[in-house]
């Protein structure tokens, strides 16, 4: 299962880093399911990733509950609604285009309900 583990894990890395570069991929989601592979699959791997300069600070914050910035949350709710939109546009399943916007929301409700909102100190 460990190995299962880590596989999944850096599957989601790679797709993470991915979507730093291609606007219709999340990079958030991929990351957060690579933390939790990794925190069960390889502590080696799991402590690289919460170190990392350059995503290692949101994932700590996540994990230790204080939640994702205001400013995150709401360029992942825009992205993911217009990749949503674009895919219920081109999409030719009436079955599809009820299920992209159920998923949307219940991701939006979790995300604006769930996830705490990190409150960083005023300058």
């Amino acid at each position: 299962m460990k190995i299962f583990l880590i596989l999944v894990g850096c599957l989601a890395v790679a797709l993470g880093v991915l979507g730093i570069f291609l606007p219709l991929l999340p990079t958030t989601p991929f990351l957060l399911l690579a933390s939790a592979c990794f925190a069960r699959g390889s502590t080696r791997l799991h402590h690289w990733l919460l170190t990392n300069p350059m995503f290692g600070k949101y994932l700590r914050d996540y994990e230790d509950g204080k939640g994702i910035p205001l400013r995150g949350k709401v360029w992942t709710l825009v992205f993911m609604w217009a990749s949503l939109g674009y895919s219920m546009w081109r999409v030719n399943k009436p079955w599809l285009q009820i299920m992209l916007p159920l998923i949307g929301g219940c991701v939006s409700i979790y995300l604006t309900r769930f996830v705490p909102t990190l409150r960083l100190p005023a300058k």
